[in-house]
């Protein structure tokens, strides 16, 4: 017969079966419906009994529901057979694709299963319990801290950088908060459940593997499928053939009656390479594979499919260079063998209930990623493995994914029944992601093995086991035998080889946090690293998402509920300690105009951090080879490290990130006691040909100095060019501020201030504004009358869903720039001229 799959995502019920003492008592026992994919939280939500967690003091009111039992009921009905198969060898199988998480599984009062890991697919065997009609399935998933209070009586204590038993259990760790994440420990089916029919035999894995004959070129390649089948019990053995066909070619396969795996190749003499994104295309290819009972003598006619497969591949060779240099050891990414300058961003669980996370929602943050010139993500270790539509949309996308093991900050068990669980969960994910030619790098964990050496774990731990064993045995062991093409890492940061710190800027991957925790962001000019795979500022969310979470009257930066979305210890007062150096301290009685100094001064450090650290880094190619910002996104309302907050909005730090992440770079550097340069680099995929002005002017937009030259700078090459400085001005010691101009055939490059804003003597802001109606917005015309430094049109203040094209424009006197809002607000709306809405600098410096 041919299999028969049947979704069971209708008629769901939810009940509170095991109440917290903290629970209402009144929902003990109630039904409400059930989304399935979904959780608790979410279906309480839709049912009005739960308020939503990511506003005001809610979330701190909800932990009793992870701490509680709850079950899910449907009722299904068998589907008819598709085609022969009775008896003893029709088979039917239940198949959760995620169960979130400590779970037992019932049929018709019967249990068939029981589960402990989010991360993997469950499939339990129902055939002997499964009635015609009316059959109930029952899901009970129990208190997670109740199991891990289990597992850690019997493992001892396994310590983490937080007081929470995540490392025990295979879950999402950052639902159990993070320090940008609230603790919102869900439980739910977060992915599709369905019933397969099935008899004889049917596909239980696909691996695709890709060689390519010329690397770097189009022409001849290579997929080697290899497929396993699972075969009824009481089935007569047959033979089965497995076909596979990809750009128009077909090859078959023949699994004997008593096997159950075959290879097939099919040759495919036209391929065109997939490459990231800003170095070529991303042609796609269907690979279909087809499982039919073999065909018995040659004029028999072929038995339709029984069983069908079918995803997108791409031809493209990925390797990781770490071959020790003079000057340490490199971690460059290589692609169709070209070396990827890698613009990247980690990337942490878009929502905190990610059952609802699907193509629109991943598309739409991507498309941040791609907008902002990004061409790499890092699927973070404290997440999920994402589900398939974030992978195939990178695969559109040209966007390359470092894909991390499901481990961060902590030490884990290496005994039973972890170790078991996250064998099968390698096994499961690795198979998964395979087909997908964005991913080009597993990664074993995050921070583990810094922590272990630096943080104290070895004192709590004693002699026994933390991890180790997965990241330098059990992990790479699963890649090597399921995804050989691809290069595996045993985690980030790491050296290279446990002589080393794992943290040594000279070798591998690093993480760069004592700027932000310790140090102003301008120590980013102190490191010299071969890559950096994680670093970052902190800044506030926009305004209309600090409007709806803060709710306890007008918001403000301070106070229970502001406290309440900024999870990072200390973190409000390291963004104050971060934006003193370097822009005017306002405080305001006003609080409206208090929070709205408060955001614009925040933000505007954030992004000033990351494009200064960026800058310098982007400088150092090819001895740093990349850099992976911490983060793109955020998964609620929350000041954090995020580009673009936990409701979609743009942060001005997503504009510096772009600005820094142009494949043609250039940027102003000043090192202290060094005259001010122009560094220039070409990640692009041709020469970079321009006639290059840098111009040197007053504070107050007298010109100073200038020079003109052409400059052609070859592929992947970089080069460093004098500033002109005006006659007798100081290198060092007291000397006055100058506005530094860069630009290339006329378009600006670069625009820096030398000194401070807070010393630079910036005068009273003087424009004029004037508004037009667009096409879809509006215009927004500024004329500026003096320096007017990081000038911001902040529409969200007009229009939640307001969008502006660029932010952070300083003009010279005299200069125009034409703000772009996308809007459904008028250009007549007076609100245009409100100095909230267009905010500088100079508005904020005392007199």
């Amino acid at each position: 017969m041919t299999l028969v799959r049947s979704v069971l995502d209708t008629g769901w019920r939810l009940r509170l079966t095991d109440p917290h003492p903290d629970a209402p008592v009144d929902l003990y026992g109630r039904a409400v419906p059930a989304t399935v994919p979904g959780c608790v939280h979410t279906d309480l939500m839709a049912a009005g009994l739960l308020a939503d967690p990511y506003v005001g003091l809610n979330e701190a009111d909800q932990h009793w529901i992870g701490r509680s039992g709850w079950t899910w009921t449907t009722t299904f009905d068998l589907p008819e057979a598709a085609g022969p198969g009775t008896g003893d060898e029709l088979r039917r199988e239940l198949v959760f694709h995620g169960l979130d998480t400590v779970a037992e599984v019932s049929v018709n009062g019967r249990v068939v299963g029981r589960t402990a890991n989010m991360h993997r697919t469950h499939t339990f065997d129902v055939t002997d319990v499964v009635t015609g009609a009316g059959n109930e399935l029952s899901v009970y998933i129990g208190s997670v801290y109740d199991y891990t209070d289990a597992r850690r009586a019997e493992s001892g204590e396994m310590p983490s950088t937080y007081d929470e038993p995540f490392n025990h259990v295979r879950k999402m760790a950052s639902n159990f908060g993070w320090d940008w994440g609230p603790t919102l420990v869900t439980a739910g089916l977060w992915k599709p459940v369905e019933l397969l029919s099935w008899s004889g035999a049917r596909l239980e894995s696909v691996l695709p593997a890709v060689t390519v004959g010329r690397p770097g070129q189009d022409g001849p390649a290579t997929v080697t499928t290899r497929v396993a089948l699972r075969r009824a019990p009481g089935a007569p053995a047959q033979a089965q053939a497995v076909t596979a066909t990809v750009a128009g070619r077909t090859a078959t396969g023949r699994i004997a009656p008593d096997a159950t795996t075959a290879v097939v190749t099919v040759e495919v003499p036209d391929a065109r390479l997939w490459w990231p994104a800003g170095l070529g295309e991303q042609p796609l290819y269907d690979l279909e594979i087809e499982l039919r009972p073999d065909a018995v003598g040659p004029a028999a006619e072929p038995a339709p499919p029984a069983d069908r497969w079918q995803r997108r591949i791409g031809f493209r060779t990925t390797e990781l260079n770490t071959a020790a240099d003079r000057a340490g050891t490199p971690f460059e990414i290589v692609v169709n063998g070209v070396q990827v300058a890698v613009r990247g961003v980690n990337w942490i669980p878009d929502d905190c209930f990610v059952a609802g996370l699907g193509r629109a929602e991943y598309a739409a943050a991507l498309d941040h990623a791609v907008e902002a010139n990004v061409n790499l993500m890092r699927v973070w270790g404290g997440g999920i493995y994402e589900k398939d539509e974030f992978y195939d949309l990178c695969d559109e996308r040209g966007l390359l994914v470092w894909q991390d093991f499901l481990f961060a900050c902590a030490t884990y068990s290496e005994e039973e029944p972890l170790r078991g669980e996250i064998l099968a969960e390698a096994r499961d994910n690795v198979t998964r992601l395979a087909p997908h030619p964005s991913l080009v790098l597993w990664n074993g964990n995050n921070e583990n093995l810094w922590g272990h050496r630096d943080w104290g774990w070895p004192e709590i731990l004693g002699d026994r086991a933390w991890g180790l064993g997965y990241y330098t045995g059990l992990l790479p062991a699963v890649v090597a035998e399921l995804d050989p093409t691809r290069p595996y890492w045993p985690g980030s940061p790491y050296s290279g080889t446990p002589d080393l710190h794992p943290n040594d800027p000279l070798h591998g991957p690093v993480h760069i946090w004592d700027v932000w925790n310790e140090r102003d962001w301008t120590a980013y000019a102190e490191y010299q690293p071969r890559f950096v795979a994680e670093f970052g500022f902190q800044g506030p969310a926009c305004w209309p998402t600090v409007r709806r979470a803060i709710n306890d009257g007008p918001p403000v930066p301070f106070g229970p509920v502001a406290d309440a979305h900024q999870k990072a210890k200390s973190g409000t007062t390291k963004l104050q300690r971060g934006v003193l150096p370097h822009l005017p301290d306002r405080r305001r009685k006003d609080p409206e105009l208090e929070m709205a100094d408060w955001i614009y001064l925040a933000q505007l450090n954030q992004a000033r951090a990351v494009r200064f650290g960026v800058d310098h880094l982007r400088g150092q190619w090819p001895r740093c080879s990349g850099t992976v910002l911490w983060q793109l996104n955020d998964c609620w309302p929350v000041s954090s490290w995020a580009a673009v907050d936990g409701d979609g909005h743009r942060k001005l730090m997503w504009y510096a990130l772009r600005a820094a992440y142009r494949p043609r770079h250039a940027a102003v550097s000043q090192a202290t006691g060094r005259r001010p340069f122009v560094r220039l680099t070409n990640n692009d995929t041709g020469d970079w040909r321009t006639e290059l002005t840098v111009q040197v002017h007053s504070v107050a937009g007298e010109l100073l100095a200038s020079s003109a030259q052409p400059v052609v700078l070859a592929a992947g090459a970089t080069t460093a060019l004098p500033v002109p400085l005006p006659a007798g001005h100081p290198v060092a010691g007291e000397r006055p501020a100058l506005v530094v101009t860069v630009r290339g055939d006329g378009e600006l490059l670069d625009r820096m201030l030398t000194e401070e804003d807070i010393t630079a003597g910036l005068p009273a802001a003087r424009f004029t504004v004037t508004t037009e109606t667009a096409p879809d917005g509006v215009l927004v015309r500024v004329r500026a009358g003096t320096l007017l430094r990081d000038l911001v049109l902040q529409a969200d203040r007009l229009d939640d869903d307001a969008a502006v094209d660029e932010q952070m424009i300083t003009l010279l006197p005299g200069e125009e720039h034409v703000f772009r809002a996308r809007t459904t607000v008028g250009a007549d709306d007076p609100r245009w001229q409100d100095p909230l809405t267009l905010r500088c600098v100079n508005d904020l410096v005392e007199e």
